[in-house]
């Protein structure tokens, strides 16, 4: 009865709109107060050492990086390569459209970060060019998940601190499931566009040559080498590379192309601290929130119930996976991560699931969430780039969505795909 009361009262604020950490600190406080015996200095003390964690820098770091990015012209610079490479196919820029967003998914690390970014420059162009809007908006919207899978990811740093499973392991495991998400959203964009008849456009004379697009894009196209080569190759940790990306983001949107203006920099200060401020409260709840659980031994309960009622891996892998798209539907990628991840962590470990393994395939299936109606993070920035209604968005986001699952099934059940490069690195 406690077990379903706490949720039933998370679920209960988390509909009167609270922030999220709110919402598990009182539950938690309640049931606690009521129910037990538990100091109620347990709660703080689990706040503010869940907080003090040097890994938690990488979330404000990577935040404050993609802002300047975004804005700096390093993202726009990206988009300028893409489409002289895919431009000219059927179905051009709409490619263009997937490849920027996989491109700055490696530099930002947020799924609504991306969409704003590629979108604001994205979804104007392919309109121009004979996309229709929907299309244009639905794709962005659905690509601009691949934020959170590509790394470096800040979901994937929650999840890092949360379970103890190392980022840096997480960072490579992400990489092989971003690029399968990608492919295929390339291909669904493709044959849609070649029904749709959807040309690329032939360059002209006049315009560049590709070593001169090459050139001006080649500082942008060094960040995410700079930042993902950096930390596979030893040179710095994933906390240490948020710091880097900071730097060469002022470095090259200041020195280089010189679009970094002291204004962008004090709005991008202020929106990495409002989402920080929120993101940090969120964390430092979960974390009292898991340590009740772990106390009253409620993921050791929910795992024996399940366990007893399910005998098979896949039938039990695949409720998980229910649970997780249902969840993501309603609340953000880091919140459901919060409150599921001591959930579910201890079931799947005993059902022989890598940690490693089940935080990539249990974010990409809340990615799933960013387009999926009522929560929809991702659809609400597209509808404010693109000016559109959101339903509309969410229905041309469909045949998108539906690649996204199939992928989301592969990762799962094949964990191989997130954990070659995993124990190829290992040795």
């Amino acid at each position: 009865m406690e077990t379903a009361l706490l949720f039933v009262l998370l679920l209960v604020f988390a509909t009167l709109t609270l922030p999220i950490g709110v919402s598990l600190g009182l539950a938690t406080l309640i049931i606690m107060k009521e129910f037990t015996n538990i100091p109620l200095s347990m709660i703080s003390q689990n706040v503010f050492a869940g907080l003090d964690s040097f890994a938690l820098l990488a979330i404000p770091f990577f935040m404050l990086a993609g802002n300047l990015m975004a804005l700096g012209g390093i993202a726009r610079r990206i988009v300028n390569l893409a489409d002289y490479v895919f431009g000219k196919i059927t179905g051009g820029l709409a490619i263009v459209n997937v490849v920027s967003c996989m491109f700055f998914a490696a530099i930002s690390g947020s799924g609504p970060a991306t969409v704003s970014a590629i979108g604001s420059i994205m979804i104007p162009e392919m309109e121009s060019r004979g996309y229709e809007k929907s299309f244009s908006t639905g794709l962005t919207a659905v690509a601009g998940t691949i934020g959170v899978v590509i790394p470096p990811s800040i979901p994937f740093v929650v999840y890092g601190v949360v379970s103890g499973a190392s980022i840096g392991d997480i960072f490579i495991a992400g990489i092989i499931p971003g690029l399968l998400i990608g492919i295929a959203l390339v291909a669904v964009a493709y044959f849609i566009s070649k029904k749709r008849g959807y040309r690329g456009k032939e360059r002209e004379k006049s315009d560049l040559s590709f070593f001169k697009v090459f050139k001006d894009s080649f500082w942008a196209l060094m960040a995410p080498v700079i930042i993902l080569g950096g930390i596979y190759g030893g040179v710095f940790t994933p906390t240490e590379a948020s710091v880097v990306a900071i730097v060469y983001s002022l470095f090259a949107g200041i020195f280089i192309y010189k679009e970094l203006t002291w204004k962008i920099w004090i709005d991008s200060l202020k929106a990495t601290a409002d989402l920080n401020g929120m993101t940090g409260l969120a964390i430092g709840f979960s974390m009292a929130f898991a340590s009740y659980l772990s106390v009253e031994q409620i993921p050791v309960t929910i795992g024996a119930f399940l366990e007893s009622a399910i005998s098979s891996d896949i039938l039990m892998k695949l409720l998980i996976l229910v649970i997780l798209l249902v969840v993501g539907c309603f609340v953000d990628n880091i919140s459901s991560c919060l409150i599921l991840t001591p959930v579910f962590l201890p079931l799947v470990t005993s059902m022989g699931v890598d940690p490693i393994h089940f935080g990539i395939f249990m974010t990409v299936a809340l990615a799933i969430g960013f387009v999926t109606p009522p929560y929809g993070a991702n659809l609400f920035v597209a509808s404010a780039v693109a000016n559109m209604r959101y339903e509309n968005i969410a229905k041309a986001a469909i045949p998108f969505l539906i690649s996204m699952v199939v992928c989301l099934l592969l990762i799962t059940f094949i964990p191989d795909i997130s954990m070659f490069l995993v124990y190829l690195m290992r040795g």
